[in-house]
């Protein structure tokens, strides 16, 4: 975009702003695609909160796009590409979207759930041609080319996590991650107080729809380069920074397991000295796998705890870390930690309790046309929590023992077992069902089905439960296995003591 594109392409005309492991973009052929999109968006009734959704793999196309809703003055729906078609409706319907992007992995199943939740216009990039959608080149080339409306107000994310009880939440991109401005000029000024704008070409390796790699496509407006990978491949990753010499990423702990379980011969085959900054997110590090990191990149690292609701909440780099191993870091502006008893009363320094959050601008968490769950989010005006147990130390330090949540995170990824549970109680041969997290060496987590069978004598077997469940919710949110028990410990009231359940599990992990 002219805003900040143009002067690039004219003192750097070579240098390559945007690339994926298919095609490199320059800042002029970035400057003309986004100048396009922006402007043919900023002219569409996207209704009165101007809603587009981006439903695709990552690639140069999926950071243009969601760069291009920022720019075209719309609130960007990224989507999880592992989802359904009927999941993709359902979050279209709700987030009031009008466009939908896809990319040829999602085409089939973004049609199908644009036609059922009415969304009329679906543009794709390297797809098959379709009745039904339109190709991106042939979009961008019915708009024109000048400079966009830079007086246009900035819109943040609408993002979508997963749901409690079998729908995701949709909450928009709190303030604590959105550069705000009343206008695309003054939000742009604001992207470059991005911590990671005073480095060089940035690394996307997680997926595109979670808010941490959506980053590299703030940043291409903040007037960083960006190299964006596929699916996460350790040796890929290592390849990318020593070839391009990137200098900052975000990634999540699962990232750092597979690449420290890559040979040394091959990790010695990679120069990975240009990384300066990266930050990780997701889940808490185990203190082996985070120690490892550090001795082998050095001391690089920002731990970032929160949640997409909020934002970062707590943080700490890597030289406090070394001072107190294991903590998640300090409670970060307008953020206050709390811990807390089961009667809501306040716990004195390295005492477990419940992990809560006061946000001192008095936002807390909101979700998207849903008030109800918006006031269960909190226990008083702006105090929340993420659904963890810990303590702080004496220094304010916040350290993570437990959770009392149901929600288990996977690969840096969020599931609630609550979508898993739903589907599995109407197979015929499941009498009654509880999900939970338990130990994963390279997930951290993942999930495991306890099922009471109907017939105990006759049970249905695991690869049964899972394709059941596969065929009718996204993969990554069903079971991995499968246990069969024969009681579920309900009391009087039917509710399921999860702790309890896990803890057979994670004492035979720690023993």
């Amino acid at each position: 975009m002219t805003l900040f594109a143009r002067p690039l392409a004219a003192s750097r005309p070579q240098e390559v702003a945007l690339r994926d492991e298919r095609v490199a973009l320059t800042w002029a052929e970035v400057d003309e695609v986004l100048n396009r999109a922006a402007n043919a968006l900023a002219t569409m009734d996207l209704g009165t909160e101007r809603r587009v959704a981006v439903f695709a793999e990552n690639a140069v196309e999926t950071a243009l796009a969601n760069l291009a809703g920022l720019l075209g003055s719309a609130s960007v729906i990224p989507v999880n590409f592992h989802l359904t078609a009927e999941e993709v409706a359902y979050i279209l319907n709700d987030g009031g979207a009008r466009v939908l992007f896809v990319g040829p992995e999602t085409a089939d199943r973004g049609i199908a759930a644009a036609a059922a939740s009415g969304v009329e216009l679906v543009v794709g990039w390297r797809c098959p041609p379709a009745p039904a959608m339109r190709a991106w080149e042939d979009w961008l080339a019915a708009s024109t080319a000048a400079e966009p409306d830079a007086t246009l107000p900035p819109r943040p994310n609408l993002l979508y996590t997963s749901g409690t009880t079998g729908r995701p939440k949709g909450t928009d991109l709190p303030p604590t991650m959105f550069a705000g401005g009343a206008t695309l000029a003054e939000h742009l000024e604001g992207l470059k107080e991005n911590p990671f704008a005073e480095f060089g070409t940035h690394l996307v390796v997680g997926p595109m729809y979670h808010t941490g790699p959506l980053s590299g496509a703030r940043l291409l407006a903040a007037g960083v380069p960006s190299v964006i990978l596929g699916r996460f491949d350790a040796e890929k990753t290592l390849a990318a920074i020593h070839h391009y010499r990137t200098e900052t990423s975000v990634m999540v702990p699962t990232h750092f397991v597979r690449m420290l379980a890559l040979s040394e011969e091959v990790r010695s085959r990679y120069d990975i000295s240009s990384m300066k900054f990266v930050s990780h997110t997701g889940a808490k590090c185990p203190i082996d796998v985070k120690r490892a990191m550090i001795d082998w990149w050095g001391p690089v690292f920002m731990e970032a705890y929160g949640a997409s609701e909020v934002g970062t909440t707590c943080g700490i780099d890597s030289t406090e870390w070394l001072a107190h191993p294991g903590s998640v870091g300090m409670a970060r502006e307008p953020f206050e930690a709390l811990i807390l008893d089961d009667d809501g009363n306040e716990l004195p320094a390295n005492t477990e309790g419940r992990l809560y959050f006061r946000d001192t601008t008095g936002r807390g968490i909101i979700y998207h046309n849903d008030p109800e769950k918006t006031a269960a989010a909190h226990i008083a005006p702006g105090v929340f929590t993420l659904g963890e147990i810990g303590y702080m130390d004496a220094e304010g330090y916040v350290y993570i023992t437990d959770r009392f949540s149901d929600m288990i995170v996977s690969g840096g990824v969020n599931i609630y077992p609550a979508e898993s549970e739903q589907v599995l109680i109407h197979h015929p041969d499941v009498a009654d069902i509880a999900c939970i997290g338990v130990p994963d060496p390279v997930m951290g987590e993942s999930l495991k089905a306890l099922i009471i069978a109907r017939d105990p004598s006759a049970p249905p077997s695991e690869e049964q439960l899972i394709s059941w469940c596969r065929e009718r919710l996204s993969h990554y949110k069903c079971p991995k296995s499968v246990d069969f028990v024969t009681d579920l410990g309900r009391n009087t009231m039917g509710k399921i003591n999860k702790r309890r359940l896990r803890a057979p599990y994670w004492q035979q992990d720690a023993g």
